[in-house]
């Protein structure tokens, strides 16, 4: 009985006809010798004769059975022939996902080059021994048969920016950095080395820059380009006189006749007469004042008044033009600077000799038409000039200021003048 393998289609596996049991190892059917597998394939007086792909059962009298003991009476009757039965052969065969080479060895079936898988349109096949497996490519997942996108941005694999595609993802970096060689890690971009994009000063900060300009000026809207501060619209108290605003800085100038501090905001007056920087002639007598000074000429004294000393004039008692007149004229010159708060004692006046029985009255006679000063008496033979206005200069202010002599002892009146002239500045410093 020929041993047949049938191979149907669709199956995973062989079979074989009855009798024959699949080698897997060799993928072929071999023989089952049912005389040892089957328990008392024959009863009786029968014996079990295997057969290719079956067995028989025969008489122990038949002369075609022999028997494993030695007949005594074997030399008498001479053996039976021996029957001659037809042997199948049995044909090579693979097991499935094998085929038969050239060299009748079995080799693997390449289900995918051949394109006799099942796999689906959405999925990649791939070959194995025996076999085949149906994968999807990189960036996908199998899910119910069906091939699905991964969207690798749900798993954070970028540091930043993330922007999934079809079987892949893409890592992009936010402004002011750069894309790392792994694909996925950003690095700042020190954007004062690479560029510089500030006029002046450019700061480096994590992920952008920051531009600052020099002391003196500042930042413009635009953010990258200085402009000059002009530091003298912020106060008017930078400088005591006037500021002066240049590139990147100011500084403080003073008038003629003044010099700046140490300080650098503040004017003091030069005094001419001391450094000898003066044009006066040398009758004239220098006199400073605040920011300059005066050439004084000397005191000539008028009719019917006599010169004692350089600064006063007498009129004599002697003579009748005196008798309405002030007994002496004294010469005094102070200055003052303008603006100067009020009220304010500038000048101070009192008598030198003291008579019994006399008491004294100081007043203004002339040059108060502004009503600016008056004459505060503080004691018995004194009293102060004040000053009650702001007076601006330049100017010059010339006062008469009496001190009224009154005896009752002896009944005698008389005065006695300090004609001051007062300089009021230009500036209040």
């Amino acid at each position: 009985m020929l041993a047949t393998c049938l191979t149907c289609p669709g199956k995973a596996q062989q079979q074989c006809t009855n009798g024959f049991d699949l080698d897997r190892a060799s993928g072929q059917c071999l023989d089952i010798d049912e005389c040892r597998t089957i328990p008392e394939a024959c009863r009786g007086d029968m014996v079990c004769v295997n057969q290719n792909g079956g067995y028989l059962c025969i008489p122990r009298t038949n002369p075609v059975y022999r028997s494993p003991y030695v007949n005594p009476y074997s030399n008498i009757y001479p053996p039976p022939p021996v029957p001659n039965y037809p042997t199948a052969t049995r044909p090579l065969m693979c097991r499935f996902g094998y085929q038969m080479g050239e060299n009748n060895q079995c080799v693997d079936i390449d289900e995918c080059a051949s394109e006799s898988h099942q796999c689906n349109p959405t999925q990649i096949c791939i070959n194995t021994e025996g076999g085949y497996t149906c994968s999807c490519t990189e960036g996908y997942w199998l899910l119910e048969g069906q091939c699905l996108d991964i969207d690798e941005c749900r798993y954070g694999y970028c540091q930043q920016l993330c922007a999934n595609v079809p079987g892949s993802y893409s890592c992009t970096c936010n402004p002011g950095f750069t894309l790392n060689d792994d694909g996925r890690s950003c690095q700042d971009v020190n954007e004062c080395t690479t560029q510089n994009p500030c006029v002046q000063n450019c700061v480096n900060t994590y992920g952008s820059f920051l531009c600052r300009c020099d002391p003196g000026y500042e930042l413009e809207a635009d953010g990258i380009s200085c402009s000059d501060m002009d530091e003298c619209s912020f106060s008017e108290f930078l400088c005591q006189h006037q500021c002066v605003n240049e590139p990147g800085s100011y500084y403080c100038s003073c008038p003629p006749g003044y010099v700046l501090l140490d300080d650098n905001r503040s004017c003091q007056d030069i005094n001419e007469c001391e450094t000898r920087n003066f044009t006066c002639t040398t009758q004239q007598t220098c006199f400073n004042i605040q920011g300059g000074y005066k050439c004084l000429d000397p005191v000539k004294c008028e009719d019917p008044y006599i010169q004692i000393n350089d600064n006063r004039c007498m009129c004599p008692v002697e003579n009748p033009g005196c008798r309405d007149q002030p007994f002496t004229i004294l010469y005094r010159d102070m200055d003052i600077m303008s603006g100067r708060s009020v009220p304010s004692d500038i000048f101070q006046m009192q008598a030198t000799t003291r008579f019994p029985g006399a008491y004294y009255i100081f007043q203004i006679k002339s040059g108060n038409e502004g009503r600016e000063f008056y004459m505060r008496q503080t004691g018995p033979i004194s009293a102060t000039l004040v000053m009650t206005r702001p007076v601006k200069g330049p100017r010059t202010i010339l006062l008469d200021l009496e001190m009224i002599t009154v005896n009752t002892v002896i009944n005698f009146r008389g005065s006695s003048v300090i004609r001051l002239r007062i300089y009021v500045s230009q500036y209040p410093f």
